[in-house]
């Protein structure tokens, strides 16, 4: 005669769903075949201890127990539950080791918090519309000021002759008889329970009988939608502005999804972002870069007044503070402006321009040897 289930647990007829759980938690640990290699007696008290749980985890298997006692499942009563198709017979044993997930493997699943059922894991279905992707293009001033786009976008809308039901006039879909609105259905073996999709529903929980023409029962239609976007100041190459509920309509009346747009910046010409920073390049003459000055430099609207210090070299970068691009997220501050110099060297002098500089490179010690410098044909031209 087999052993009184409760007596198998520990566990007296009173006692709740949690404590049986408890009480099973701790035996399996201390009776697997993992944690206790080669021992039969272990190995025939861990079967019981599945056994046993097995019947008094589920409410309509301990319900029949606590009525009629082991004869509930005796031949024609619904047979053992370790009977024909024992898993854990030779070969069979699920937590044997030598390949696939062992002891510490599944008991982490199974302790991590599954059901009642031992492994049974229930995932409430996404009815969320999927995200869609987009890219703009968009200029330099745009980033300076904001701006304001409309985009055409195609994606999944809500049918307007069901209003998203899928049901032809608009009505609504059957609860699933299978699986009772569930979406899933619930598979056991011993103390595993597996939860996969409704073989009737397809995991939507509902079954639509007479189906709405325009959308064929989906609930959405596919149509090109005109949808705003907002183009914060400052923003950058390759940044993703979110407009929520523009993507895909979501399945049985689930929220929309979302629209993800990317950001790409229309290049310009003597003008480069980097951050918030705004680089550019300004040409001035050799005198200007010895005795400094004052130029206009252009931006991306209007220019500014900036100094050039005395003796400014060629390809120096010179910094002008808070005059580049307002900062993503706080458009108050400003990134800076930087201004590389570039001197220009005349081509085509005049014989008033090439005698002034003949006159400075000889105060330098930096007249020419060429022969036609050192001729007096030349001197004469300039010294008469």
């Amino acid at each position: 005669m087999k052993r009184d289930y409760y007596e198998t647990l520990g566990v007296p007829k009173s006692a709740t769903a949690d404590q049986i759980k408890s009480a099973y938690r701790k035996l399996a640990l201390q009776y697997h075949p993992d944690k206790n290699p080669g021992d039969k007696a272990a190995e025939e008290k861990f079967k019981e201890i599945n056994e046993a749980y097995d019947v008094l985890s589920d409410e309509k298997k301990k319900k029949q127990y606590d009525t009629f006692g082991q004869e509930a499942f005796e031949a024609g009563g619904g047979g053992s539950p370790y009977g024909q198709g024992n898993p854990y017979s030779q070969g069979g044993n699920p937590f044997a080791g030598g390949g696939g997930g062992g002891f510490e493997d599944i008991l982490k699943n199974f302790f991590s918090g599954g059901g009642g059922g031992g492994f049974s894991h229930e995932d409430e279905e996404d009815n969320r519309g999927q995200d869609l992707r987009a890219s703009i293009e968009v200029s330099y001033r745009d980033v300076m000021n904001g701006a304001e786009f409309s985009m055409e976008i195609p994606r999944q809308e809500q049918c307007p002759d069901c209003h998203g039901t899928g049901v032809a006039g608009g009505g609504q879909p059957q609860v699933c008889p299978y699986c009772k609105g569930r979406g899933q259905v619930k598979r056991s073996q011993g103390f595993f329970s597996v939860m996969s999709p409704c073989p009737k529903c397809h995991g939507t929980g509902k079954i639509i009988t007479n189906p709405c023409l325009t959308c064929r029962g989906t609930g959405t239609v596919r149509r090109k939608s005109i949808i705003k976007v907002r183009i914060p100041q400052g923003v950058n190459e390759g940044t993703q502005l979110r407009v929520p509920g523009a993507g895909n309509f979501g399945k049985n009346g689930g929220q929309a999804g979302d629209l993800y747009v990317t950001v790409h910046l229309r290049p310009m010409a003597n003008f480069q972002k980097v951050g918030a920073d705004l680089y550019t390049t300004a040409n001035i003459t050799f005198a200007q870069a010895v005795f400094g000055c004052e130029i206009d430099v252009p931006l991306i609207e209007g220019s500014v007044k900036v100094k050039v210090p005395q003796g400014t070299q060629s390809h120096t970068t010179l910094r002008y503070k808070e005059l580049g691009f307002p900062k993503l997220g706080t458009p108050k501050l400003r990134g800076n402006l930087y201004v590389k110099i570039n001197i220009v060297i005349p081509k085509n002098l005049n014989d008033a321009q090439r005698r002034a500089l003949f006159e400075y490179a000889k105060a330098m010690g930096e007249v020419p040897k060429d022969e036609q410098y050192q001729s007096a044909g030349f001197f004469k031209k300039f010294f008469g």
